[in-house]
């Protein structure tokens, strides 16, 4: 069992930065997922990849909405995942989830929520004009 806790949202300006955290414990450290990930959610949208790194390759992957603006990192003990926002834009806001995997995984299946086994509950990011 993992447990993923998200902190950092909040309310900036367009042009603005955040820095997400997502903190992980329990009884398999996420040092082991397969892949850690991080998702948003509009209202009245479906869930959206944002970002992800593969434990195979550790190389990231974004969607091309991010791309150049976010950064996803680990810190050393790779128990907690960040994802660095800068030049943020007003279509950034939504609840943003981290998300883990362990097991085999694809980097063609980085990009589907449904690959992943454990998620956070989720910390809001709103991005006034």
């Amino acid at each position: 069992q993992v447990q993923l806790v998200e902190s950092g949202g909040g309310l900036v300006q367009a042009g603005g930065s955040l820095r997400l955290s997502c903190a992980a414990s329990g009884r398999t450290s996420i040092t082991y997922a397969s892949a850690v990930g991080w998702f948003r959610q509009a209202p009245g949208k479906e869930r959206e990849f944002v970002s992800a790194a593969l434990r195979s390759t550790g190389g990231p992957v974004y969607a091309d909405s991010v791309k150049g603006r976010f950064t996803i990192s680990r810190d050393n003990a790779k128990t907690t995942l960040y994802l660095q926002m800068n030049s943020l834009k007003p279509e950034d806001t939504a609840v943003y989830y981290c998300a883990a995997v362990f097991g085999g995984i694809s980097i063609a299946a980085l990009r589907t929520a449904r690959t992943y086994d454990y998620w956070g509950q989720g910390t809001q990011v709103t991005v006034s004009s």
